[in-house]
């Protein structure tokens, strides 16, 4: 098995030019967010659980060596179908966070449950990502987590086997992981935990949607009514059979080469009914020029020949704002995108290191503390930072659809997310397998 944990060392790479409208059948990986949700929830399980169809990636083999750390049996030699058999929770214990915020953010309460103590850290940039929040909550839950003085990584739980649970009140502003990882761990906790977040507003909503649907789905009583609380009852989790749905947050750089280039894209195997945020995202690409069709033969989207500019709150779907600044800088208008500033504490200053890198291929940007407006003007060649980020690297990849020569310094880092990006995107530009 390939271990995508490993050292990973950076590779230049070109991003290829489209001479024609693409026109492609992707068969693309499970969703990074259902496969790290289905592992923490299996774990937790009164009996084993399989995962079909999950992600493998560097983000969700960190999540499966966390827990292997902790104790849990797991079979994912097998690409299409993983096992996961629960076992009790152990230390002493080390868990790699890499740089995801999943496992940084849902692990820790996982191991609240461990009897021992466990350890996590991660690369360099997760040493700065929002962790304060969720050690306030734990401690509000009686459970001893070491920290430096910062609240930040790296950080040890000390673990007595069980959390008496309760009460808990939290500023998830930063992130919603922060309560989706007190969620998954709470049927465990002897009195369960309701949560209520008291801040700006929770971003990414439809994350916590899937978070609750999935933690019903396995057997739990959660009470979601009363916004910005969330309540879930003490209780055994199922195994159960988990179907990962594609991913929809990798795919939405191949959807917007359709746009970009006027072709069509597909991604077959895509449920009628999604955890993921597909309204919503229809409803972006056909604002920005696209058609987005549900169908038998999967999700498709088709470009119309023309991009248009966008004015959105992203707050909810902050994850595609790399993106849809790519689309945005090759528009036919003006772009202006808010509600983002959470996206400054991702795997790098998200809104910062946009405007710095598209500046510098001649974009007019301007940033704001939640956003950035763009100026379409004509854009060229260069080399391209990615900080280590995927969605970075998607980004660049996008406009490089249209102009020539943009290099970006790493293309390892969509590693993170999808392995075999760099080959799936030539393939779809050049129409060679």
């Amino acid at each position: 098995m390939e271990n995508l944990t490993a050292a990973r060392l950076p590779r230049p790479w070109t991003a290829p030019t489209a001479s024609d409208p693409v026109s492609a059948t992707l068969r693309l990986p499970g969703s990074k967010s259902l496969t790290a949700r289905a592992l923490v929830l299996s774990s937790l399980a009164s009996g084993p659980s399989t995962l079909a169809g999950p992600l493998r990636a560097r983000d969700t083999e960190l999540m499966a060596g966390g827990l292997q750390a902790m104790g849990t049996h797991l079979s994912i030699s097998d690409d299409e179908r993983w096992l996961v058999r629960p076992h009790p929770l152990v230390g002493p214990a080390h868990v790699d966070v890499g740089l995801a915020g999943t496992v940084m953010r849902f692990l820790p309460p996982v191991a609240s449950l461990a009897d021992g103590r466990v350890t996590f850290d991660g690369d360099p940039q997760a040493r700065v990502r929002p962790l304060g929040p969720l050690v306030g909550a734990l401690h509000g839950l009686g459970v001893r987590v070491d920290t430096p003085p910062t609240g930040s990584l790296p950080l040890a739980v000390l673990g007595t086997g069980r959390v008496t649970g309760g009460e808990i009140v939290i500023d998830a502003s930063a992130s919603s992981q922060l309560v989706s990882g007190l969620l998954l761990a709470a049927p465990r906790f002897d009195r369960g935990v309701v949560v209520r977040h008291v801040g700006p507003p929770v971003p990414s909503a439809p994350h916590l949607r899937m978070t609750v649907r999935m933690l019903r789905a396995a057997g739990a009583a959660v009470d979601d009514t009363t916004p910005d609380v969330w309540s879930v009852e003490p209780g055994q989790l199922a195994g159960r059979g988990w179907e990962i749905e594609p991913d929809l947050s990798g795919a939405v750089p191949f959807f917007a080469a359709a746009l970009v280039t006027g072709g069509e894209v597909t991604v077959p195997g895509w449920p009628h009914s999604s955890a993921q945020p597909v309204e919503r995202l229809r409803t972006l690409l056909q604002a920005m020029g696209g058609e987005m069709t549900l169908s038998t033969a999967g999700l498709t989207v088709r470009g119309t020949g023309a991009v248009h500019g966008l004015t959105a709150d992203l707050s909810d779907v902050s994850e595609l704002t790399p993106v849809l600044t790519a689309l945005a800088t090759l528009a036919d208008s003006p772009s202006r995108f808010t509600g983002i500033a959470h996206i400054r504490g991702h795997e790098t200053d998200r809104i910062a290191a946009l405007a710095r890198e598209f500046g510098a291929l001649g974009a007019d940007l301007t940033e704001s503390h939640d956003g950035l407006e763009i100026r379409p003007r004509p854009l060229r060649g260069g080399p391209f930072e990615t900080y280590h980020d995927h969605r970075m690297a998607h980004a660049a990849a996008v406009a490089g659809l249209a102009v020539p020569g943009i290099e970006l310094d790493d293309v390892v880092c969509t590693s993170k997310t999808m392995p075999k990006f760099p080959a799936l995107w030539s393939a779809m530009v050049t129409g060679k397998s």
